[in-house]
């Protein structure tokens, strides 16, 4: 039985086109991108080399007997790309539908995909960026945390799964959205409404960060001072007026040090060890 997605599509003006990508081609695009975005990864040309892999099996379909067309398909798509890869499947099926169409021979011009890559990988890098790290990663590692106390399995078995499960529906949605909107999606993401979404999902994740730190970090002080006619903990007084002050003051310590002192992560964890154990040490914590 022949695939339908094999017969050749005719135009309105009786031109007849190539055949469109079958499910298996869509499918190889869609799985060697959502593999691989960073595995070569260069600050020349960061998913540049993987975009140009993605896109052999509609080299192939296309261009097998016109080897100027595909060396353009390759080249153009080996330039500097970079952005959130999950949420970045979106581009991949706009692209793929815009690539398919050319390669089929429909007039629409071979600067067009890469003007689609060049206006959304920034706005889809902020939106995903907030979702994923923001909110999504945080959330799920505070539920492993809790199911892990004691040393069960548990917890990083749920956050692997649970991360894995999650992903994979949201990269699914995002190519097929995509592909079968082609261009349409793209007033959807840019411009105001972009900016709109990005803030909100700034500042939900902001919530939900500032709310982790109340709750997972365990930070107090075992330090008693006068109060009155009385000697208090002073834990107790700090929780009276602003309940998780210290484990605010550590976030922002750490904000501070990578933000304004543009430290690594690895360093300013190792900054936090040194200041909690020397606290305990001299008894400012326990």
């Amino acid at each position: 039985m022949t695939d339908k997605n094999e017969v050749a599509e005719v135009t309105g003006d009786g031109k007849q086109l190539k055949p469109p990508l079958t499910a298996k081609e869509r499918r190889q695009i869609f799985l060697r991108y959502a593999f691989l975005p960073e595995s070569a990864m260069s600050y020349e040309k960061m998913h540049g080399a993987t975009w140009a892999w993605t896109y052999l099996p509609l080299a192939e379909k296309y261009y097998k007997d016109d080897l100027e067309a595909m060396r353009r398909l390759l080249v153009r798509h080996s330039v500097f790309y970079n952005t959130e890869p999950q949420t970045g499947q979106l581009v991949n099926g706009i692209v793929c539908s815009l690539e398919e169409k050319i390669g089929q021979g429909e007039p629409i011009s071979e600067d067009v995909p890469m003007s689609v890559k060049a206006s959304l990988m920034g706005p889809l890098a902020g939106i995903g960026d907030s979702i994923v790290q923001g909110i999504l990663i945080p959330t799920l590692l505070s539920i492993a945390m809790g199911l892990a106390v004691g040393g069960n399995a548990l917890g990083p078995l749920f956050y692997i799964v649970a991360y894995g499960a999650i992903m994979a529906a949201v990269t699914i949605i995002c190519f097929n959205s995509g592909y079968r909107l082609g261009t349409k999606a793209i007033d959807a993401i840019i411009g105001e409404s972009a900016k709109r979404i990005t803030n909100m999902f700034n500042v939900l994740g902001t919530i939900v960060i500032g709310g982790l730190a109340a709750t997972t970090i365990a930070l107090k002080t075992p330090i008693s001072v006068p109060f009155g006619e009385e000697v208090k903990p002073l834990q107790d007084i700090l929780d009276g007026f602003f309940p998780g002050l210290l484990p605010l003051l550590m976030v922002l310590f750490a904000w501070w040090l990578i933000s304004s002192k543009r430290m690594t992560a690895t360093k300013t964890l190792v900054i936090l060890a040194v200041v909690t154990t020397v606290g305990v040490l001299l008894g400012l914590f326990g």
